[in-house]
C-alpha cells in the first residue's frame, strides 16, 4: 500500500502485501478507511464501482464518494465507536455521476490498527430480494382479496352442486355413479383450494414472545409423524437466541410449509433436512420509501439435500399459483411470504452449493 503515490501512510505488518493481493482479487468494492474516513486503500472493484482511479480515490475521503448525509457515513462511525462488525442492506449510493446504485454494506474494524475500518460493498444483493419481496406481498394481498370473494361467491354454490350430485348418486347406475363421484371429488378439491386461500386474510392476530425453537420442534414432530417419516433431520441451533414477537400458530404454518417443501425435494433414499438458527449481530435492512431500518437478527434456515431450485424458477418461487409440482396449488410459499411479512421479517431462497436453503430473518421481541 505504501508504494502508491500520494496515499496516506497506514501502519502495516509484514504480511500486508499478501493481504493487499487478496483484497485486489476480491470481486466486490473494498475500501480501507483511516481514522478521519480518508481512503487509505481501494481495490480494483472499488475503482470500477466508483469509476475513479485508485490514485484519485486514495487522495479523497468517503464523504466525497457518497451522497450527502448517506447512512453509510453513520454506519462507519458506529463501527468505529463500538468496535463491532455491522452490515446494512438497501443503502442508496446513487449520485448524478454514478446513477442509481443500491448496495449492501459491511463495515468491520481492523483490530491491529485503531480507528481503521474495512468497508465492503455488494451491489443488489438482499436489497434486490427485498424488491421481489414487495412484489410477493402485493401478490399475497391480491390473493387475500380473491379469497374473500371466492369464499362468498363460490363455496355456497359448490355445496349446492355437491348436494345435487349426492342425490343423483342414490338412483344412478354404476357408470353414472362414477360421474357423480367425480363431481363430488372435484367439488371437494375446489373447496379445499378456497379454504387454503382464506389463510391469506388480514384478520388481526394476537402476538406474543415466541421461542422459535419450540416452533421448530413442533413442526419437526408433525413432519416425522407424517410426510417426512423417511427423512433424517439434523438440528444446528443457537440456544441463546431471544424470542421473536409473533403468533405461534402462524410461525408453525410458515415452517411447516418450508419443511414440507424440503421433504418433497429431498431424495427418497438418504433424504436429509437441516434446521439451523443463528443470531446475526448488526444485521439491518433499510425500509423502502422511508428512513427506517429494521433489525433482523434472528435467522432460521431450512436446508434440504435435494436437486436444488432451477434458475428460471427462482425469481417466481413466492408468487401465488406458481409451482412445478404435478399436484401442487402454488400457494404454500406465497403464504410463507405473506406470514413472514406480517411478522416484519424477510424470507429468501439462498444461494447454496448443493440442495435448497430457505432463510427466514425475523426481528426479536423488544417488549
Amino acid at each position: 500500500m505504501s508504494e502508491r503515490a500520494g496515499a496516506r501512510e497506514m501502519p502495516v505488518a509484514d504480511n500486508m502485501v499478501a493481504l493487499e493481493s487478496i483484497l485486489n482479487a476480491f470481486p466486490h468494492p473494498v475500501l480501507v478507511l483511516d481514522g478521519d474516513d480518508g481512503i487509505n486503500y481501494a481495490n480494483p472493484g472499488a475503482e470500477q464501482f466508483f469509476a475513479t482511479g485508485v490514485s484519485q480515490l486514495r487522495r479523497g475521503r468517503l464523504a466525497d464518494l457518497v451522497p450527502f448525509g448517506s447512512p453509510i457515513l453513520s454506519l462507519v462511525q458506529e463501527v468505529r465507536q463500538n468496535a463491532a462488525i455491522i452490515s446494512e442492506y438497501g443503502i442508496d449510493l446513487g449520485t448524478p455521476r454514478l446513477g442509481a446504485r443500491l448496495v449492501d454494506a459491511t463495515a468491520a474494524p481492523i483490530i491491529e490498527i485503531p480507528d481503521y475500518i474495512v468497508l465492503t460493498l455488494r451491489e443488489n444483493n438482499i436489497a434486490s430480494k427485498m424488491d421481489r419481496q414487495l412484489t410477493h406481498r402485493g401478490a399475497a394481498r391480491s390473493v387475500s382479496g380473491m379469497a374473500a370473494m371466492l369464499a362468498h361467491e363460490v363455496k355456497n354454490p359448490l355445496s349446492g352442486i355437491r348436494g345435487a350430485a349426492q342425490l343423483l348418486e342414490q338412483n344412478a347406475n354404476s357408470e353414472d355413479r362414477i360421474l357423480t363421484r367425480l363431481i363430488c371429488d372435484e367439488t371437494d378439491r375446489i373447496v379445499g383450494i378456497v379454504e387454503r386461500m382464506e389463510m391469506f386474510s388480514d384478520k388481526p392476530i394476537e402476538r406474543e414472545p415466541v421461542n422459535i425453537h419450540r416452533v421448530l420442534e413442533r413442526v419437526r414432530r408433525i413432519a416425522q409423524s407424517g410426510f417426512a417419516k423417511s427423512i433424517r433431520f439434523q438440528e444446528n441451533y443457537d440456544p441463546s437466541i431471544p424470542p421473536v414477537r409473533g403468533n405461534f400458530d402462524q410461525l408453525v404454518q410458515v415452517f411447516l410449509n418450508l419443511i414440507k417443501n424440503a421433504a418433497e425435494a429431498a431424495p427418497a433414499k438418504g433424504g436429509e433436512i437441516t434446521l439451523s438458527t443463528a443470531f446475526r449481530h448488526g444485521l439491518r435492512l433499510s425500509v423502502p420509501g422511508s428512513q427506517d431500518r429494521m433489525k433482523l437478527p434472528i435467522e432460521i434456515a431450512v436446508h434440504d439435500n435435494g436437486p436444488g431450485v432451477s434458475e428460471d424458477m427462482r425469481p417466481y418461487l413466492f408468487d401465488a399459483f406458481v409451482t412445478n409440482k404435478a399436484q401442487g396449488s402454488g400457494l404454500g410459499l406465497a403464504l410463507v411470504a405473506k406470514l413472514v411479512d406480517d411478522h416484519g421479517g424477510v424470507v429468501e431462497c439462498a444461494d447454496v452449493a448443493k440442495g435448497t436453503q430457505f432463510r427466514v430473518m425475523l426481528p426479536m421481541d423488544e417488549s
